[in-house]
């Protein structure tokens, strides 16, 4: 039997980089491990820290197609982030101007959860443990 451990990385194609670069660093505030140009391609690879666990590659590449996300489109459907205190996540991100989905909860487990979207329309979800 296959034995996972846990997602690696997730990787994320965006189509203005310095803007998507200053999104999940300042506005998320991820930590950058490692940020490359790769000339051969026109394309940089930002390796980024989520907590010690996960990382996320954000990738730019000339002209870009771009994703669906609304209505739900087959694939990838969102990213979450789990946070500890959602009222104080989602005041630091409104701060920086990112409009953020009204909070819900969710059925099934009684904790709090919103939705918001990155430079690219990416739904991003902020869920509270």
């Amino acid at each position: 039997m296959l034995k996972l451990n846990r997602v690696h990385h997730i990787a994320i194609i965006c189509s203005d980089y310095v803007k998507s670069k200053q999104f999940y660093t300042e506005v998320l505030g991820l930590k950058i491990v490692r940020e490359v140009y790769r000339e051969q391609r026109q394309s940089y690879k930002l390796d980024l820290e989520v907590g010690d666990l996960y990382q996320i590659e954000l990738f730019s590449f000339p002209d870009p197609p771009a994703r669906p996300s609304r209505p739900e489109a087959a694939g990838l459907r969102h990213l979450a982030f789990e946070v500890d205190d959602l009222d104080e996540a989602v005041a630091h991100i409104v701060s920086f101007g990112v409009e953020i989905e009204p909070i819900r909860v969710d059925e099934c487990t009684d904790k709090r959860f919103t939705f918001f979207a990155d430079p690219d329309g990416l739904p991003l979800e902020l869920y509270e443990v």
